[in-house]
């Protein structure tokens, strides 16, 4: 099958060499003519612009959009014009869900379909096949189920689910229509809010692991600093990249971003080429706010996203506001930075 990707970054590239190796082909378009060439070098078709990226895509055209969120509105509305009544777009990066039913809205009257693909898998997805969550109307996914498969890991990907009957659907093969337009975001929103959740609870149990061994060091006796009650119950110079390894192999917390955890800290132990600040790309925002407005709580989620503001120094000013009142009323100093790495 012959389909367009428009946005060759990480996972866009990858796309393209995984629906390349399959025997699908790509016609390919990106801001940056070095990143249409390293395409065109793995076998896709290149355009420079967007017009005679549209010529040399067959009626009735597929085009998959793999850009940010914030940037798919500008690239749909110089699409539109050059499109035609049969053509599909695909939305594959993390937009909202809301931004699918208004564009599906857009697009419906010039006869054009939308399916919103949550695409899941990483810079690995190319080799180990991505998981799509897709939304939209059953004929678009029809027509694109070639495309998901080739795309998604397959049936081999893992074992058996015991109790599931064989074939019962396109969920074993790693890819699954969810519903209507916004289904497929929608649900790749809440997975990348668990995400937050998980990671921050591998990285929240390794640093107490890491400071087990508080015991070891002098601590600070002054008014200002809380002892360290039983100190000599913290002597564990825990050696944490072997504590991950072991997880590894039978833990109930076994997974991939453990394996990718025990990876960084075999290279590095004390992750030297990391600040700690943390991104989020709004998909954890989002999981919050739907969850306010459909009155379901989300504790760990909601920390977990609240922990990654934190770590972009966002609340530095309330810190300091909070180390004025305390001053202020008490004449209480500031401790000193942490002595522990």
């Amino acid at each position: 099958m012959q389909i367009g990707m428009i946005g060759l970054g990480r996972m866009g590239m990858s796309l393209v060499g995984r629906l390349l190796g399959d025997g699908h082909t790509c016609v390919v378009h990106d801001r940056s003519a070095q990143a249409v060439q390293r395409a065109v070098a793995l076998g896709a078709t290149g355009a420079l612009a967007l017009q005679q990226f549209v010529e040399r895509l067959q009626p009735p055209r597929a085009v998959w959009l793999m850009l940010p969120a914030a940037a798919v509105d500008a690239v749909l509305m110089q699409l539109m014009p050059l499109l035609q009544p049969g053509d599909l777009v695909v939305d594959g990066g993390n937009s909202r869900f809301q931004d699918d039913l208004r564009r599906a809205t857009l697009l419906q009257p010039l006869g054009i379909s939308l399916l919103d693909v949550g695409t899941c898998g990483g810079v690995a997805g190319q080799t180990r096949g991505f998981c799509l969550m897709v939304g939209g109307e059953p004929a678009s996914v029809k027509r694109m189920e070639p495309v998901f498969d080739s795309l998604a890991p397959g049936v081999h990907a893992a074992a058996p689910t015991p109790g599931r009957p064989a074939d019962a659907g396109t969920a074993e093969r790693g890819w699954l229509h969810c519903g209507r337009h916004g289904a497929g975001h929608f649900v790749k929103m809440v997975h990348n809010g668990i995400e937050y959740a998980v990671m921050a609870g591998l990285a929240e149990g390794l640093n107490l692991l890491h400071r087990a061994n508080a015991g070891e060091l002098q601590g600070v006796i002054d008014a200002e600093t809380a002892p360290l009650l039983h100190a000599d119950d913290y002597h564990y110079p825990f050696d944490v990249a072997e504590i991950a390894e072991v997880w590894r192999r039978g833990s109930v917390i076994s997974s991939w971003l453990l394996d990718l955890t025990a990876a960084a800290l075999a290279a590095d132990p004390a992750l030297t080429g990391y600040a700690g600040r943390i991104a989020d790309s709004g998909e954890g925002r989002w999981t919050v706010q739907a969850a306010i407005d459909l009155a379901v709580p989300l504790p760990v989620i909601s920390s977990a996203l609240y922990g990654r503001f934190s770590s972009r120094g966002v609340d530095d000013f309330a810190n300091r506001v909070q180390s004025a009142m305390r001053h202020d009323f008490g004449g209480h100093p500031e401790p000193p930075p942490s002595r522990m790495p």
